[in-house]
């Protein structure tokens, strides 16, 4: 094991963790009815609901859980589940669209309910808001409230003109937006590890440091690690951007995109009010996009500039900063005192891929959240653990949208997306 690879990547949220519990690797052999790969939010939820329904259930995390992007993403909680969802309507009809709408809304509540049911102390806090800075986007998004209204959101949603908008974000740089307060933002380590507690105390047993290097298919599944193996019934992968290699056909089918974040020093009651005055998680509307939000205990968290090319910049802080400032430009002489990046799970069309292998069908999978994998995890999760229980009508919808491979193979793959993206990053200048 190389050194280091036993803790979290350095980060705001690594740095205010407020659980240090370390769970065993796995070593000899076990037997469960399903085994789960896979300590994120999806990994995580899928054995919580499993353990409920009185499943033994192991769970295997290659490094520590919430090592990956469930531990390092900007912790916004938004409603929706994937882009455009109209799209997919010649495969699951205009009602199957408007049920996949509905669990968008439906997944945000299942974390709330997480929370509150375990006592998880993650900085909870509701209001999101949606920037414009063309006015298409603003169009988008009376369309979107209309839409909202039509499924019967039971939050305030409403449309904030140019004129109002320094109430809400103070910057120059919009041109309006929409507010919802269903929506908000989390320490998304913190409810990760909290999840742990929770699983442990329904019986799940956690295994960390325990990365899986085979998996043999069959009536029984055996997966390997390096000192241990696991036969199960049934096994679910919830590795997502860093499936790598254990399943090459499901690889295919998710892009790696690093997402990367900063945090400045803690600002003063004074600037915290000028900057974000009503304490929303913020996010615009372009393909390189910027989300941002206070953390509780007052720094500002700038995120975004979603890298397609499979490499991370050498200097993050350099690469961000500049960003950051087109936003904010008075904190230019505010330390920045964490800066961190990780991979998220892209797919082609934008929309989760919950399903299982044609030619196993005990052997099932979610991943490739496009950016939506705080609400979108604990959905997928909750559709899996029902349909390993017996049937889900919702993860029938899911499964029965194609995915696309992307192309290119493992080596070529991103530097080809990353050619393909800067069209749209063109069409975000116009």
């Amino acid at each position: 094991m190389t050194p280091g690879a036993q803790e979290h990547p350095h980060s705001y949220y690594a740095a205010t963790r407020n659980d240090d519990t370390l769970w065993p690797e796995l070593e000899g052999e076990i037997r469960a009815d399903v085994c789960v790969v896979g300590g994120g939010f999806t990994g995580l939820n899928t054995a919580i609901n499993l353990a409920e329904l009185g499943y033994d259930v192991v769970l295997l995390e290659g490094r520590r859980i919430g090592w990956g992007a469930s531990g390092r993403n900007g912790g916004q909680l938004i409603r929706g589940v994937g882009h455009d969802t109209s799209q997919f309507a010649r495969y699951i009809g205009e009602e199957g669209v408007r049920e996949l709408d509905r669990m968008g809304i439906e997944a945000v509540q299942l974390v709330k309910d997480r929370i509150a049911r375990f006592g998880i102390e993650c900085d909870l806090t509701l209001g999101y808001c949606d920037l414009a800075t063309k006015w298409r986007h603003l169009v988008d998004f009376e369309a979107a409230q209309r839409h909202l209204e039509s499924l019967d959101y039971p939050f305030e949603v409403r449309q904030v003109p140019k004129e109002e908008i320094h109430a809400i974000v103070g910057s120059d740089r919009y041109i309006g937006g929409m507010v919802d307060m269903g929506s908000g933002h989390l320490h998304p380590l913190n409810l990760a590890l909290g999840e742990a507690r929770a699983a442990a105390s329904l019986g799940v047993r956690l295994f960390e440091h325990s990365q899986v290097t085979r998996v043999d298919y069959g009536r029984k599944v055996r997966v390997t690690t390096r000192h241990g193996r696991v036969e199960a019934d049934t096994l679910v992968l919830g590795c997502n951007a860093y499936l790598n290699e254990l399943d090459r056909e499901l690889g295919a089918r998710v892009l790696p995109a690093g997402s990367y974040i900063l945090a400045t020093e803690v600002l003063s009651k004074r600037v915290r009010e000028r900057l974000l005055p009503q304490n929303m998680a913020v996010c615009d509307q372009n393909v390189a996009l910027d989300y941002y939000r206070l953390s509780a205990d007052g720094r500002l968290l700038f995120g975004g500039a979603c890298n397609y090319s499979g490499r991370d910049p050498k200097d993050i802080k350099a690469f961000m900063q500049p960003k950051l400032l087109r936003v904010f430009p008075e904190l230019a002489e505010t330390a920045i005192e964490f800066q961190w990046g990780g991979m998220i799970g892209i797919g082609a069309n934008r929309l989760p891929q919950i399903g299982r292998l044609p030619d196993h069908p005990n052997v099932y999978y979610a991943q490739a959240y496009s950016g939506h994998g705080v609400n979108a995890t604990h959905l997928a999760a909750s559709l899996l653990a029902e349909a390993i229980h017996g049937h889900s009508r919702g993860f029938d919808l899911f499964a029965a949208v194609p995915h696309f491979r992307f192309p290119g193979g493992p080596h070529l793959r991103s530097p080809l997306l990353a050619l393909g993206m800067l069209w749209y990053r063109l069409k975000d200048l116009l």
